[in-house]
């Protein structure tokens, strides 16, 4: 996809097609009312018959205009004629890229940054537009020999007046960076398990280390973990035939002595739950437990791409979660890297055994905060549904900037506690702790599992177990959280440039 910025005239605008906005009581955009102006009032014509009705969501596509060098319109609903939600604006740009590209138009000329948005300039405008159009134009077919309905447009233009340029390529920037991010975290994630090993996420690690400037890029091998004493997160491997890696990544574009953010990300590349099976009916999903380490990759990605002014460490926890002879059995205790002992109630709820390894590994940093983010549990999902990820954390000012981002970027998260009576759930009679807490608060209990390794250091905990991808005839890999994390990044970047 090629996207781009253009100051043309609407007058002298020549386009495939032009995509403007119109409101439930039939007030065009200003663009819009500009067309109709040059055609005499012929879109005001069509909308008076009721062709549209300017609801939000809803899209026209004209294909036809007499003595112009415009060829086609899409006439975007906007809603009522107030200003626009952030995620209204982004449910109008979704109508009008589907339009798009189910009518296989190969380029079009975007008007809509030009909308009053509250509390939203031309910038954020521009890189919504980029992340929207990309995320709806994302298609995976690596692994099909005939592609059917292949989409067909390739080229998007954005107009923006030209005392907004400045801004609006701003936004262009992060949202190339932002909306590449997306596409490799979906592509990591729906790929298959055969293909997405942990060592084929470590060499896709290698590969975009090698062609970004500042970021390093190191992977521990089992014998490296073993020699650190990550008995935890090696329980979890034992039942595979693929080796864990635990993949680093190290984005140095910040002052040499300042604290790094350090992003974690569960990477197990397939889970069948162990000896804890899981019921065979939508095991295939399971290719999708990697999605928060993907998410770090393509995280790390976009921030060494927009050379933001932070350091930044990545570490994806990589392994698959087999029955095997050798894999963890109900009853066991291991010992982590910290020294504490966890007894395995649960072979299920192996995302937190190589996350408290990796945990206690990201103190080594220094960290000034640690965000971890895994499809941990099913909970969540019960919980809160496809709409927020789920956010824990032992610092409040860390959960509040999370928060705040999320607004900003229309990821959302939902807050849970992390209460201490919650830890009551987590005692064992024979080590330590146990691996789950019971029924009860699975979520929540999982997120205090992982705070006993966190107790060192600002971290926040992000379940996306429900966010990171749709099931159904929709199934697929939806690259969250990469956009929250993006502009909590973005967020931290403002703050420095600004001192």
């Amino acid at each position: 996809m090629d996207y781009s910025i253009e100051s043309t005239p609407l007058e002298k605008l020549q386009c495939d097609c032009l995509i403007v906005g119109i409101y439930e009581n039939l007030q065009l955009s200003p663009s819009g009312a500009l067309l109709d102006q040059l055609l005499k009032g012929a879109i005001s014509q069509l909308a008076a018959r009721g062709d549209t009705k300017g609801k939000l969501n809803e899209a026209l596509l004209i294909n036809w205009l007499p003595d112009m060098t415009i060829n086609r319109v899409v006439l975007v609903g906007l809603g009522k004629q107030d200003s626009l939600t952030g995620k209204q604006y982004r449910t109008a740009l979704a109508a009008a890229i589907k339009t798009i590209r189910d009518a296989q138009i190969k380029s079009a000329v975007c008007t809509l940054a030009e909308l009053p948005v509250a509390q939203y300039d031309w910038r954020w405008k521009t890189r919504q537009i980029i992340e929207v159009f990309g995320d709806a134009l994302y298609q995976f077919k690596q692994c099909k020999s005939v592609v059917e309905n292949e989409f067909k447009t390739e080229q998007i233009t954005v107009l923006v007046p030209e005392d907004q340029l400045t801004g609006a390529q701003k936004g262009l920037a992060e949202g190339l960076a932002i909306a590449d991010g997306v596409s490799l975290a979906k592509y990591l994630g729906d790929l298959p398990g055969n293909i997405c090993t942990p060592s084929f996420l470590a060499e896709q690690a290698q590969s975009i280390g090698k062609k970004l400037s500042k970021l390093a890029v190191d992977v521990l091998e089992e014998e490296d973990m073993q020699a650190l004493g990550m008995g935890s997160f090696l329980s979890v491997s034992r039942g595979s035939r693929q080796p864990a890696k635990l993949i680093i990544m190290n984005y140095q574009g910040g002052e040499k002595n300042s604290k790094p953010i350090v992003l974690i990300g569960k990477g197990l590349t397939f889970d069948a739950g162990g000896i804890s099976l899981k019921q065979s009916l939508g095991m295939d999903e399971m290719k999708y437990d990697m999605c928060g380490g993907a998410s770090v990759i393509a995280a790390l990605q976009a921030a060494a791409s927009l050379q933001l002014p932070l350091n930044i460490v990545g570490l994806v926890a990589s392994s698959e979660n087999m029955p095997d002879g050798d894999a963890n059995k109900p009853g066991d205790i291991l010992t982590s890297m910290s020294g504490k002992t966890i007894e395995v109630l649960n072979t299920d709820a192996e995302g937190r055994l190589i996350l408290c390894d990796t945990l206690t590994y990201a103190q080594r940093f220094e960290p000034e905060v640690v965000i971890d983010m895994a499809t941990l549990t099913g909970a969540c999902l019960v919980a809160l549904g496809r709409v927020p990820s789920g956010l824990l954390g032992n610092d409040d000012a860390l959960c509040n900037d999370l928060l705040a981002a999320s607004e900003t970027s229309c990821d959302s998260l939902w807050r849970l506690p992390l209460w201490e009576e919650y830890q009551e759930l987590l005692k064992s009679n024979f080590a330590d702790m146990a691996n789950i807490g019971g029924k009860d608060a699975g979520t929540i209990t999982a997120a205090c599992f992982l705070a006993k390794f966190a107790e060192n250091f600002r971290w926040a905990h992000l379940d996306i177990a429900g966010t990171a991808w749709r099931t159904g005839p929709n199934k697929g890999a939806t690259g969250r959280p990469v956009p929250l994390l993006m502009q909590y990044l973005l967020n931290r970047s403002s703050t420095l440039t600004a001192r």
